[in-house]
Formats: structure tokens, sequence, C-alpha cells
């Protein structure tokens, strides 16, 4: 395309306001971010009905905020993308209302974003050369995702966790050895303190898909050890812990994700998600690459996150694909990757 397509892009699905321009899908000109993390720490976790009000609060300050930023008005905007699922249905609500009163107003396509081809798409804005097909290993709070990207916008999925997602896996765990909300970063900053093979704790197999995950057993053998322990009076080194949960989760994701790769001839692997953003997940997938011979790709950590400029970036790929959606677009929270 000759012309320049600027992007307006809006992410609400969970706790952060973002609105984002994003040029041809590759170039942010603003990626404003309203992150409520401080107030849902109070309650040790994401509190819907909360999250919906902030959302109500701020949305239409962080859209003009990306536009000032942008140097740009509605009238440049060619088309506005934005989040309507996986995610909170109260939240992804704002941002579809925001997005289709925009789209009416100034009568411009709407383009709906899964949530998760955003966390993959953050990959081509930090990666301008990066292009499909690659193997993607999608790690968040509520998702883990191994995705074979074969195009712009087409996906196959080969696994997904069959109960808690790895970041789900990181608050449980915090939360019992005291860390509190968000466990993430905390288990992660922790775990640089401790012995990362002190505790053998278990990895999880699927028979029947050898590229699904399983972390509830994993999260269940961290809570036994800590009961036990503190049954018995024994002193809990919470480093070591961390360390040991910390490697068990990244020893599967890893391995299964080499191995699709491998499988699949697949020389390029990608992370996305606010688990990317994980140290000793970069170190070990590193590491396992280059003994491979495979190139490695993770988004900085702003972008790992939620946040619209990702929205934009996979906005972008599904305008120049055809997408449109009408005024019935509706908030899908548990929309999967692919539907339309």
């Amino acid at each position: 395309m000759e012309k320049d397509v600027k992007i307006l892009a809006i992410e609400s699905s969970c706790d952060e306001t973002s609105a984002a321009v994003v040029v041809n899908g590759r170039e942010v000109l603003s990626n404003i971010i309203y992150s409520q993390i401080d107030i849902h720490t109070l309650y040790g976790g994401v509190v819907p009905e909360i999250a919906s009000r902030k959302h109500i609060e701020k949305i239409n300050q962080v859209i003009q905020a990306a536009l000032d930023e942008a140097s740009v008005s509605l009238d440049d905007i060619d088309a506005v993308a934005v989040t309507y699922g996986p995610g909170l249905v109260g939240a992804l609500l704002v941002g579809v209302g925001a997005a289709k009163a925009i789209c009416f107003a100034k009568d411009i396509p709407l383009i709906g974003v899964h949530h998760i081809e955003g966390h993959i798409s953050a990959n081509y804005i930090q990666y301008k050369e990066l292009e499909p097909p690659f193997m993607c290993l999608v790690v968040s709070g509520g998702h883990t995702h191994l995705v074979k990207v074969t195009e712009y916008g087409k996906y196959e999925i080969l696994g997904i966790t069959r109960d808690d997602a790895a970041g789900e896996a990181f608050d449980k765990v915090a939360r019992a050895i005291g860390l509190g909300y968000p466990g993430g970063p905390k288990v992660d900053k922790l775990a640089k303190e401790g012995n990362p093979d002190a505790i053998a704790f278990p990895r999880a197999k699927i028979n029947e898909n050898e590229y699904d995950f399983s972390f509830s057993g994993l999260k269940s053998a961290v809570l036994n050890y800590l009961n036990q322990a503190e049954m018995k009076g024994e002193e809990i080194n919470r480093a070591d812990v961390a360390a040991s949960f910390q490697k068990a989760v990244t020893d599967v994701l890893v391995e299964h994700t080499v191995a699709a790769a491998k499988y699949y001839g697949m020389d390029n692997i990608a992370l996305a998600g606010g688990v990317a953003s994980n140290s000793s997940l970069r170190a070990a997938m590193k590491e396992a690459c280059d003994k491979e011979g495979l190139s490695l790709y993770y988004p900085s950590p702003v972008l790992c996150t939620d946040n619209a400029a990702m929205i934009g970036a996979a906005g972008y790929y599904e305008y120049i694909n055809g997408t449109r959606h009408g005024w019935d677009l509706n908030a899908v929270p548990n929309l999967k990757l692919g539907e339309r």
C-alpha cells in the first residue's frame, strides 16, 4: 500500500486502559497506558467491577492523550482497532463502545482484534524484520498458548493449558509464599536469590497432546511443600521455592516450544504476553535456541504487558486483509483465536 495507514487502537481487556496510534503496523506514534495495578493490589487480584468503572473514567482521556502525543486528530485516522475478546466482559465493553462511537462519528472502519493476536503482533513492533511463519509462545496471566503463525492474521494453535495459565500459577504461588500481587515480577525477582535445583517440583506431561500445558499440579505441589514444612516446623527458604517453581514452569515452556519449532521446521521463535518479560524464561529459551540454531524474538517489557500498540499492529494486518466489523460487534470474553 502506498498510503500510510494510521490505526487508532484501543485496549481495555483487563486492568489497563490503553490507546495508541500505529502506522503501517510497525511504527508506534504513541502508546498511552493507564494501569490500575495499585488499586487491584489492595485486593490481591483484579476486581472486574472496579476495573470496568476505572476504564469508563479514563478511556476518553487516554484516547485524547494518544492522539495528542502522536500529533494527529481523529480526521487523520484511517480505522479504529479494538480488543473485543478474550477478557473481562465489562472491561471489554468499554473499549468496544468507545471504538464504535469514534467509527460511527467519523465514518471509518471498525476492526475487532483478538487479544492474543495483539500479543503476538507486539513482536512486529519490536522487530521490523520479523515476518511469518514463526512459532510463538504466548504466556500471560490468563493464557498459555503455543501458536504456529502461518501468515499475518492466520494462526494454528498447537498447544494450550489444560488448567491454570502460567501467569496464573505465578500469582497463586506468589500469594502462597507471601509475596502478594502481581506475582510474576515478584517471583522472578526473589528467584534470583534462590537455588532453582533445591526442590524437585513436577513437570506435567499431557499424553493426548505433547504440546499442551498443565500447571495446576505444579501449583498444588508447591502448596503441599509449604504446608508440610509448616506442619513439621521447618524453616522455608522462600527464594529456593520461588526459583525451583520458576524453573519447573520455564523448563516445560521451553521444551514444548523448541520441540514444536523443530518438528514444524520453524527457524524463528517469538515470545509474547506478560510472562514473556520473565528473565528466567528469556534466558532459558535463549540458551535452548542457541543450542538448536534457532532465532529468538521477544518484545520489550512495556510491549509484553497489555497495551494498545500491539492491538494497532494486529489491527493493521487485519485491515489490509479486509477485516471489517459492523455495529453489532460485541465483547466476547471467551473468544478463541482464529474465530471471527
